[in-house]
C-alpha cells in the first residue's frame, strides 16, 4: 500500500516540477481583419423628386413648363429632362445646380409660373358643348363662339385661335385620325409626329401660323384640339401650348359627352320693364327658340327685337298697366362691386316668385368691352339687373351654359354683363323710349316664362 501512495506522489511530483520548468506558452493574438468604411448612399436628384407626392411633381412639372425652363410631359414622372430643367431654372436664378429646389427656390418657381399664368388668364374649364376639360389663356383668347361641332375661341385679331371639335366616326383609331389632321387643311407642314394608341400629336407650320393638335376618341365619339398662333407670339405661348395639351381631358369621367345639357320644356329667366307702355330687356339666351313666352302676372308676351351679338332681347306685352320701369342712366362703364336683382328659379324658391339680391363682381374680358360676373346668380337670373353701389343702372346679367369652371361635377353657368350704355343704345335703335326715373329696380323686375317643344 505505502509503496502505491509513494509512487503515486512521485508521479505529481515530477508532474509539477516539470511544470514549474516548462515556461508558459505565450497567448496567440487573432490576426487582424480587413474591414472597409460603410458609407452611406448618396440620394440623386431623381431619389429626392420620386419620393415627392404626385400631386408635388405635376406641380414642379407644371410650373417649370410656365417658367419656360420644361417642354416635357406634365404627367409627375420623374425624368432626366425634368432634373435639368431644375438646374437650368437655378442657374438662371444664380443658384447652386443641385437639380432639387430647395423651399426658397420652390417659392420663386411658384410665384413665376403664377405671374405668367395671370398674364394671359389661364383657368381650366369644361366645354359644355363636347365636354372635354381643357385650359385657355383667357386674356389672349377673349372671343369664344361654340355651335354643335364644338367651341373656338381667339383673339380680336386672329392671331391666336384655339378650336376644339368633336365629331363621330365609324371604327376610329389615332393612325387614321392622325393621317386625316396632317392633310386637313392643305399645306399643313409637320415638325413633330407622336401616335399612340390612345391619342396622337402634330405640330408643324400652317402657312404663316405655327400649329398644334392633339386628338382623342373613344368609341365612335372623336375629339379634337387645335390650336394656331402667329409666330411672334411664340414666346408667349410655348408654354401655354405645353399647358394645354398636358390639361386636355377629352373624355373626362362624368362629363357630357354629346352636346349641351338638354332644354327643359318650362323655363324661367328675369326682365327688366323699361317702359310704361310694356317694354321688357332681358336675355336673349333665355328666351330664344321659345314657342310660348308669359310674363308672370301680365301674360303673353312678344319678341319685338333680339341682338344676336350682345345677347339681348326686347320684349313686349300689351295692355299691361301699373308698370313700374326702371330708370336706365348710370356710369358708362360698371363698376366692380355690384348688386344683381332678379327672381330666382321657382325650384330654388319653393315655388315662389320673390324678387332677390345677390351681390356679383364685374371684370372686364380683355379689351372686347364685355364684362364677367363673379360669382354666376343662380338659374333663373338671366336678364337681371345689375346695380352698382350708387344705385345706378349697371347692366344686364346673363347666364351662359358653355363654360364650367371647377371640377366637372354638374352644369355649372358662366355669368356676363351687358353694360348699361349697350342696353341703351339697344333700346334706342329699336324705338324704345326709356326715361323712367325710378330706381325701384325690385319693383321694375319680372319672371318670364319660356315654354319650349
Amino acid at each position: 500500500m505505502r509503496s502505491w501512495l509513494t509512487a503515486t506522489w512521485m508521479i505529481a511530483a515530477a508532474t509539477a516540477a516539470q511544470a514549474q520548468m516548462t515556461p508558459p506558452a505565450a497567448p496567440v493574438k487573432p490576426k487582424p481583419v480587413a474591414t472597409v468604411p460603410i458609407r452611406p448612399a448618396l440620394q440623386t436628384p431623381a431619389d429626392t423628386a420620386n419620393a415627392m407626392a404626385q400631386a408635388e411633381r405635376l406641380a414642379i412639372q407644371s410650373d417649370l413648363a410656365w417658367a419656360g425652363e420644361y417642354n416635357g410631359a406634365i404627367n409627375g414622372e420623374v425624368s432626366e429632362r425634368m432634373v435639368a430643367a431644375i438646374k437650368t431654372f437655378q442657374k438662371n436664378n444664380g443658384a447652386r445646380q443641385t437639380g432639387v429646389l430647395n423651399p426658397q427656390e420652390r417659392g420663386i418657381l411658384t410665384a413665376a409660373a403664377k405671374k405668367l399664368q395671370d398674364n394671359v388668364g389661364w383657368k381650366v374649364v369644361t366645354d359644355m358643348v363636347t365636354g372635354a376639360r381643357l385650359g385657355i389663356p383667357t386674356k389672349l383668347v377673349p372671343q369664344q363662339s361654340s355651335d354643335a361641332g364644338g367651341s373656338k375661341w381667339s383673339s380680336s385679331t386672329g392671331t391666336i385661335q384655339i378650336q376644339l371639335s368633336r365629331r363621330k366616326e365609324a371604327a376610329p383609331s389615332t393612325a387614321k385620325l392622325a393621317e386625316q389632321e396632317k392633310k386637313e387643311p392643305p399645306g399643313r407642314r409637320i415638325d413633330y409626329s407622336v401616335v399612340k394608341p390612345d391619342f396622337f400629336v402634330l405640330s408643324g407650320m400652317q402657312g404663316l401660323k405655327k400649329f398644334y393638335v392633339r386628338g382623342q376618341f373613344r368609341d365612335a365619339e372623336v375629339r379634337i384640339l387645335t390650336i394656331l398662333y402667329d409666330q411672334a407670339t411664340e414666346g408667349t405661348m410655348e408654354p401655354v401650348v405645353i399647358a394645354m395639351s398636358s390639361a386636355f381631358n377629352p373624355f373626362p369621367s362624368g362629363a357630357q359627352a354629346i352636346g349641351p345639357p338638354p332644354r327643359k320644356k318650362v323655363e324661367y329667366a328675369s326682365g327688366i320693364v323699361v317702359s310704361g307702355d310694356g317694354a321688357i330687356v332681358t336675355d336673349r339666351g333665355a328666351v330664344d327658340g321659345c314657342l310660348s313666352l308669359v310674363v308672370a302676372g301680365y301674360g303673353q308676351a312678344d319678341m319685338a327685337a333680339a341682338d344676336k351679338v350682345r345677347d339681348l332681347a326686347l320684349l313686349r306685352i300689351y295692355g299691361a298697366q301699373g308698370l313700374k320701369p326702371l330708370a336706365l342712366g348710370g356710369n358708362a362703364a360698371p363698376r366692380p362691386a355690384l348688386d344683381v336683382i332678379g327672381i330666382a328659379d321657382p325650384q330654388n324658391q319653393g315655388g315662389a316668385a320673390a324678387v332677390s339680391s345677390v351681390k356679383a363682381a364685374s371684370t372686364p374680358v380683355g379689351t372686347s368691352g364685355e364684362f364677367a360676373l363673379s360669382p354666376a346668380p343662380g338659374i333663373g337670373f338671366s336678364g337681371a339687373a345689375a346695380i352698382d353701389s350708387d344705385g345706378a343702372f349697371a347692366g344686364v346679367a346673363q347666364l351662359k351654359p358653355l363654360i364650367v369652371a371647377g371640377p366637372a361635377n354638374g352644369v355649372a353657368m358662366q355669368a356676363a354683363l351687358v353694360p348699361a350704355e349697350v342696353v341703351r343704345a339697344f333700346l334706342k335703335d329699336n324705338g324704345v323710349v326709356a326715361n323712367a326715373t325710378s330706381r325701384d329696380t325690385k319693383a321694375a323686375m319680372v319672371r318670364v316664362i319660356c315654354v319650349r317643344k
